[in-house]
């Protein structure tokens, strides 16, 4: 699957996230104009340069803003990412980010989480590294995300709250329970703002067992450490930690799929309206959830309610119940954990006359392949090209038919 793998052996801030996603491919210009809709035009400047510590080059982020910033409230800038008209997926990454920050500040200052009043990560700078992480994950479309333990630093940092020892008492917050090094180096190596974007965006604890790397990226931080501050992000195809590798067959032959253990949330609501489900799902997928789906149920008292099911690997499962208790009304849960079969897969990008389409192409135990265009593709060239979707899949999927007729793929069932 493809996948994303941080090295943060010097820790991570949100403009070195910037830095290392711009280098993996996302186009400054796409970022610039997605970051349009927040209505800031004009109060920042991203600014992008070739760096170097200790001999590794790479790019180097700075968000220039006014001496002036405004200071915002979470609820604030809850109500600027909602009214940018961001697609869900955006959307709900960037909320979930700053969220991750405000729980963890409304914890430290004992304060309701609305009523959490950001400084450093209030600021624009902040607000444009939070918002372009998402922008940037999203393009790159990646399916998983892995991270080496994070370095935090050692020392002291100054902040809107005084002098603090490192890590500051947000980000130590924000890593609880995340792989952690202390002080490789005398600073502050990883930001709050950092420590939310990897905790909001890991999918898996620890390594791949098997990672193939196609492209990496080196971002330069401003500061000068004991060793390189340099963020490593690999783009590449992971194999997942748990692989299968059992038949009942007599030869004992490889099966082409792995397993994973996930879990299953579940719980019972019969007291939140129905447009409430909308943004909650949306966050739940932001949060690492594999899948989430509802069911209408009939609960003691002839009562009608939702049963909530939720899907994720076991490295989001306290985060999601964490979410789940913040965002819904339920009082209890039910956790189960089950084991994940699923097929070896790749992504092949396809020329048709409407562009060029994603698809995503599995082979079964049997040999055989299938394969399925990929919806957000498709849809994009129906708007392009004036039609409607039924039309322009029908068009997309019948080219990339007539390719695989005249591309045999080589399945493993024989020698071509």
């Amino acid at each position: 699957m493809r996948a994303l793998f941080y090295h943060p052996n010097c820790g991570i801030s949100g403009d070195m996230n910037l830095a290392a996603l711009l280098q993996l491919g996302v186009p400054l210009a796409h970022l610039e104009n997605h970051l349009s809709a927040l209505g800031l035009a004009g109060e920042y400047e991203i600014k992008t340069t070739s760096a170097a510590k200790m001999g590794i080059h790479g790019l180097q982020v700075q968000v220039l803003t006014a001496p002036q910033q405004h200071h915002r409230h979470h609820s604030d800038i809850v109500k600027l990412i909602t009214a940018a008209g961001f697609n869900p997926a955006v959307e709900a990454r960037a909320l979930a980010i700053f969220e991750i920050i405000a729980q963890a500040e409304a914890k430290i200052h004992q304060v309701p989480l609305a009523d959490v009043h950001f400084h450093e990560v209030g600021a624009i700078d902040s607000i444009v590294d939070v918002v372009g992480a998402a922008i940037c994950l999203d393009f790159l479309k990646v399916d998983a995300v892995y991270a080496t333990p994070i370095e935090v630093g050692g020392g002291y940092v100054d902040c809107a709250h005084g002098r603090l020892p490192v890590p500051a008492p947000a980000t130590q917050e924000i890593l609880l329970g995340m792989p952690c090094t202390y002080g490789g180096a005398n600073g502050e190596c990883t930001t709050p703002t950092g420590a939310a974007i990897l905790r909001a965006s890991l999918t898996h604890t620890g390594t791949p067992d098997v990672f193939i790397p196609t492209q990496s990226a080196y971002a330069i931080g401003h500061k000068d450490f004991e060793r390189p501050n340099a963020l490593r992000v690999v783009l590449g195809e992971a194999k997942p930690s748990t692989t299968l590798s059992k038949s009942s067959d007599s030869g004992r032959k490889s099966r082409p799929y792995e397993i994973e253990t996930h879990h299953k949330i579940e719980a019972n609501i019969d007291d939140m309206t129905a447009e409430a489900f909308e943004p909650l799902l949306a966050n739940l997928f932001a949060a690492g959830a594999s899948d989430v789906y509802s069911e209408a149920i009939t609960m003691k008292k002839s009562r009608p309610a939702i049963c909530l099911n939720v899907l994720c690997p076991d490295a989001q499962l306290n985060g999601l119940v964490d979410l789940i208790f913040n965002q819904t009304t339920t009082i209890g849960l039910r956790v189960f954990a089950f084991d994940k079969y699923i097929l070896e897969r790749e992504e092949v990008v396809i020329a048709t006359e409407l562009g060029p389409i994603r698809i995503k192409r599995v082979r079964q135990p049997n040999g055989h392949t299938r394969w399925k265009s990929e919806h957000d593709d498709v849809l994009t060239a129906a708007k392009a090209a004036g039609l409607d979707y039924q039309s322009a899949k029908a068009r997309v999927d019948y080219a990339i038919e007539s390719h695989m007729r005249d591309q045999p793929i080589n399945d493993g069932t024989s020698g071509g």
